[in-house]
C-alpha cells in the first residue's frame, strides 16, 4: 500500500521507496545520482497511520516534513558549529596562557 502510494511521487532528485522491517513499514528516501557520500533517510510509518481513512494526506504530511529533516541532517557544517568551534578554540587558547585562568575566577 505505502509502495503503491510512493509511485505517485516523481522528483528529479529523489527516490522513494518502502520496506518491512521488524514487522513495521518504513519509507526511504534516497539522493538520485548523488557524487557525494549521503546516508538514506528513514521514515517510520505507524501502524494507526496505515489504517487511517486519510492516509495519502498522512503520508504526505510525514514525507514532506521528513524531507525537511533529511536535507538539515545534510549540512556539513552549520553557523552553530562554527561558534563552537570559536569556543574550542577559546577554550585551548586560555589552556595555553598560564596566567587566564587565574583572570577568570577573579583572583
Amino acid at each position: 500500500m505505502v509502495q503503491e502510494h510512493l509511485k505517485l511521487y516523481d522528483h528529479p532528485l529523489l527516490a522513494f521507496s518502502a520496506r518491512e522491517n521488524n514487522g513495521a513499514i518504513e519509507v526511504l528516501i534516497d539522493l538520485k545520482n548523488s557524487s557525494v557520500p549521503v546516508h538514506t533517510y528513514v521514515l517510520p510509518i505507524h501502524p494507526r497511520d496505515l489504517d487511517h481513512p486519510q492516509f495519502a494526506w498522512h503520508l504526505q504530511r510525514q514525507l514532506y516534513d521528513g524531507l525537511h529533516d533529511y536535507f538539515i541532517e545534510m549540512f556539513i557544517r552549520t553557523p552553530q558549529d562554527r561558534n563552537a568551534d570559536r569556543n574550542t578554540d577559546r577554550n585551548i587558547d586560555r589552556s595555553l596562557d598560564p596566567g587566564a585562568e587565574s583572570d577568570e575566577k577573579g583572583s
